[in-house]
């Protein structure tokens, strides 16, 4: 309970080299396609496993699982229907222009601040009995993974295509933040 017991599992291991392969297509989606657009098509892949796991584990869907995934289906094609075009960004310093504007600065601060409380605070307290902390840490910490997985997918693209992004700081600081933002969802997602 709590522990990592499921390292040893290989189902387990199964399971996160499959998500790993869908997050390496994810990733490369971003390279090529507005995150707006790549973002809820992702979520779509809750459906997927909401009826594998029904299949393959056995496990009964219920009538609010059925209804949350009619509204994943139902938002995400909302979202892709009213998307705004995406403008065509030339290099990872214009991604760095737009991550340094203050509002997305002030977004950024209270995520980390609010993940920090959920994991030093809330999860001593309550994060056992409700799953929700879990999932709020998971959640915070995606919405600054997908900013960063988009300039680093831009600045692979980039790079092979026709300038070195990686000589430049900012590349680096986005691949830290993928690091630390994935890995503090893997060790959430797996509580």
């Amino acid at each position: 309970s709590g522990g990592h017991s499921y390292l040893y599992e290989p189902l387990w291991w199964l399971g996160m080299v499959t998500m790993i392969l869908g997050e390496i297509a994810n990733f490369a989606a971003y390279a090529f396609a507005p995150a707006i657009l790549v973002t809820p098509l992702g979520a779509l892949s809750i459906i997927f496993s909401a009826v594998l796991a029904h299949f393959i584990l056995k496990e009964r869907l219920h009538m609010f699982g059925v209804v949350g995934c009619i509204l994943c289906v139902v938002g995400s094609v909302g979202i892709v229907l009213h998307a705004p075009k995406e403008r065509e960004i030339n290099s990872v310093g214009e991604i760095w222009h737009f991550a340094t504007q203050p509002g997305f600065i002030v977004y950024s601060c209270v995520a980390v601040v609010g993940a920090l409380f959920l994991i030093f605070w809330a999860v001593k307290r309550s994060g056992h009995r409700k799953m929700l902390v879990y999932i709020a840490i998971c959640s915070l910490m995606g919405s600054l993974t997908v900013i960063s997985v988009k300039a680093v997918a831009i600045a692979l693209k980039l790079s092979f295509s026709e300038s070195n992004q990686f000589i430049y700081v900012q590349t680096w600081f986005f691949i830290f933040v993928v690091i630390i933002c994935c890995l503090v969802q893997l060790n959430y997602l797996n509580k």
